[in-house]
């Protein structure tokens, strides 16, 4: 009971799954495209797998704590030596378990469906041989620090009588394997059944589910054929599954339904991009079959169409307009247990829920290059309240939108003839970067953009298609896009003004003129934010009608009363880190600050930044899941705004029905900060690191940005940076290396 207690208290969850059922049932069912017309299942493989141990009593009890209300229970049924079934997600008990190293001479090798394997098997093990046992994460890429807290390996009546999940779903994969060795799964599931309820047996084995027929109660439990890879072979019929799945017909004379891999539905191509849906879940319905689908995981990659955001993929196999599968089978509940009750059905003119800002400062940066006219285009149509515009000078003084000032950082720079020009930039902690401010606006615009490679070193990209698509837009096409663009106002943001200034280049009174220019200075329509990391800079400003923002660009963890007073002096808002919020070690949240409510308390509105979808952005409580990171931020700390680079997401959350519940269900509730490391043993938490530092008065002011320099013409009147000459030997004539530097090297391979 006190585990038990344990992980119910983690999200201090309080809805009862009576309310939460009457929560989902006004989502109308009948929109729903299942067999049955009711709502698809969330099947939690060995639990919360994706998180916890597999098949351990805490991540059965967290699936339970955080999924919907009629989620299922998967079991992955091995036999023991006695003939004890226990949950286990693989036929080797040392792939998920400490066995190995409790019974070190214990492995064996046997021939599993033709192919040799070595390991520790459950059937050279009796149960209570399997008492000191303990369950940990089998994925490698998953944290193992929940691994040193003791969790036996259940029995299936232990899963049965101590979970108590509202379904249980038992997986036999290899019967055939247990028979070889005078173990007998069909008789093992007989006798359960006799008192424990399975609402769905599976096997990948027409002649289990065949054997089993007569003896079931079929109205009580459903047998489910399970797909396989479509080359692999079905052992009792000799035929490829691929083949098979062509026979629905066939299937229909032993099984209620199927469970298939999920690209047998959504087939990808090589480069992982959708193809068209096949016909394999209305051909199922057809034939009065329904139909699972298997492998959702969020903490992996999967078709780039979906951003990273599992939301979005599970709706694409619930709705979609078309079909809707009967189940989904995933690592991660709570993720398919929220996208089939607040973000199902959903439309695009949806009102939002929550009062919330959605701040895109370089468009819709995770799909396209940042800062071009497809990333705006996009930000505004997936419901960006807000676009950004990074301001980067030319040479000849232009001021553009880019996110950095160094091109090699967002553009093709580095494989450009402009390579030479490489300099080192201490002021800026800049070495071998190639600066805006030596190339004109009519040499940046024949270089192509760059898509971020922000998580290249987890061999995370970005829509690869259009790593280099789009345009350029100068400062002044971004502020006639904008007004046209369905928006509400435009964040312009200044950094480098003082080096800036050195090098006789005024980048505020460029964007003044700009914003005068495009009669943004004196309209209200559209909303005029103007925030930089230097007070100096929103000094220039004060008289303006502009929202200033002061960019906290450091994680902190506190603010004085002074330093907040200070702020007020030449800020309307403040945008902070997410770990000022939640502050975090190892990628596990340790408590929550009071910064946004100090903030907040000085009529300051708080922004957050930066909200990504990749999984390796958001610390582990949030389950991988981006939305589930959002509602964190929103719910849990109350902020004004998100600053992301996928606003589509942010947008979806913001119209999400379960926002508007009088009690929310529990996949829509913040987690308690700082819970998960209650699950961990004190030799197995995260290392203790220095808490940040406060923020000081003299943290935030600064001295008046310096004169713009008088900087005398150079030889070639200023005109351009000049790409290097070819000699007439083909070589290079101004070129001092024949090779790049090494970190342009670098980077460069990174963008390709």
């Amino acid at each position: 009971m006190r585990k038990m207690r344990s992980v119910l208290c983690l999200l201090l969850l309080c809805c009862s799954a009576a309310f939460v059922a009457a929560q989902r049932s006004s989502n109308v069912t009948s929109k729903w495209k299942t067999l049955s017309g009711d709502a698809p299942k969330v099947i939690a493989r060995g639990g919360f797998s994706g998180l916890l141990p597999d098949s351990s009593f805490n991540a059965y009890m967290l699936a339970q704590t955080i999924s919907s209300a009629d989620w299922v229970a998967w079991c992955d049924v091995q036999l023991t030596k006695d003939g004890v079934g226990i949950c286990f997600p693989d036929l080797k008990l040392n792939n998920a378990s400490d066995i190995d190293l409790l019974y070190q001479n214990k492995n064996n090798n046997y021939s599993v469906n033709g192919i040799p394997q070595t390991g520790w098997f459950s059937i050279d093990f009796n149960i209570k041989d399997l008492a000191p046992v303990s369950l940990i994460q089998g994925v490698f890429s998953r944290s193992p620090r929940f691994d040193g807290t003791p969790q036996q390996i259940l029995t299936v009546q232990d899963v049965a009588t101590q979970v108590k999940p509202p379904g249980l779903w038992l997986n036999i994969q290899h019967d055939s394997f247990y028979s070889q060795h005078n173990l007998s799964m069909r008789s093992f599931v007989i006798s359960l059944s006799r008192s424990v309820i399975a609402n769905y047996i599976s096997s990948p084995e027409v002649n289990f589910l065949q054997s089993i027929a007569s003896r079931l109660n079929l109205r009580v439990t459903k047998r489910v054929f399970r797909f396989l890879n479509k080359d692999d072979i079905e052992p009792s019929t000799s035929q490829t599954y691929g083949s098979l799945v062509k026979n629905l017909t066939f299937i229909k004379t032993f099984a209620a339904g199927i469970l298939v891999p999920k690209d047998y539905i959504w087939p990808t191509d090589s480069s992982l991009y959708l193809l068209p849906h096949t016909s394999v879940v209305s051909d199922a319905h057809n034939e009065g079959l329904e139909i699972y689908a298997a492998d959702f995981v969020n903490d992996a990659p999967f078709a780039y169409n979906y951003s990273y955001d599992p939301v979005a993929e599970y709706l694409s196999f619930i709705d979609n307009g078309e079909f809707s599968v009967d189940g989904v089978l995933s690592d991660f509940p709570m993720s398919p247990s929220a996208s089939v009750d607040c973000f199902s059905h959903l439309g695009e003119n949806d009102k939002p829920q929550v009062n919330l800002q959605i701040i895109a400062p370089q468009g819709a940066s995770g799909d396209y290059p940042g800062c071009t006219d497809l990333a705006y285009t996009k930000a505004a149509s997936d419901g960006a309240d807000i676009l950004g515009c990074p301001v980067q000078m030319t040479k000849d003084g232009i001021p553009f939108c880019l996110g950095s000032i160094n091109l090699i950082d967002t553009t093709t720079a580095a494989q450009s003839p402009f390579s030479n020009i490489a300099t080192t930039v201490p002021e800026l902690q800049i070495k071998d970067g190639i600066l805006t401010i030596n190339l004109t606006w009519s040499d940046i615009q024949t270089l192509k953009p760059a898509i971020s490679t922000r998580y290249s070193d987890f061999r995370l990209s970005r829509n690869p298609k259009a790593r280099n698509d789009g345009n350029f837009m100068s400062l002044a096409d971004f502020l006639t896009f904008s007004k046209k663009a369905n928006v509400s106002g435009v964040v312009i943001s200044i950094e480098n003004a003082a080096y800036l200034a050195k090098q006789g280049l005024g980048v505020t009174d460029a964007v003044s003129d700009a914003l005068s220019t495009a009669g943004y200075n004196n309209q209200t329509a559209r909303k005029v934010m103007i925030q930089s990391n230097d007070s100096s800079v929103l000094e220039e400003f004060k008289k303006s009608s502009y929202e200033l923002v002061y960019l906290v660009d450091e994680d902190i963890s506190d603010i004085k009363n002074s330093t907040l007073m200070e702020i007020k002096t030449f800020a309307k808002s403040v945008v902070i880190t997410k770990k000022s919020v939640f502050p975090s070690e190892d990628a596990f949240i340790i408590g929550q600050t009071n910064v946004v409510q100090k903030l907040q308390s000085a009529n300051l509105p708080v922004y957050v930044r930066l909200f990504n979808n990749e999984f390796i952005s958001q610390a582990w409580d949030f389950f991988s899941d981006s939305s589930a990171e959002l509602n964190n931020y929103v719910l849990g700390a109350g902020v004004d705004g998100l600053v992301t680079e996928y606003p589509g997401t942010a947008a979806r959350y913001r119209r999400n029905r379960c926002l508007a519940y009088k009690n929310l269900p529990p996949y829509m509730s913040p987690v308690q900060p700082g819970s998960l490391l209650g699950l961990m043993t004190l030799q197995s938490m995260p290392p203790v690191e220095p808490p940040s530092p406060v923020l000081d008065v003299s943290d935030v002011t600064e001295p008046p940005l310096p004169p713009i320099a008088k900087i005398k013409p150079s030889n070639d009147n200023g005109s351009t940076a000049r790409a290097p000459t070819t000699a007439p030997n083909g070589q290079s004539s101004v070129v001092a290396s024949i090779l790049m530097s090494s970190v342009a090297v670098l980077l460069a391979i990174f963008m390709v």
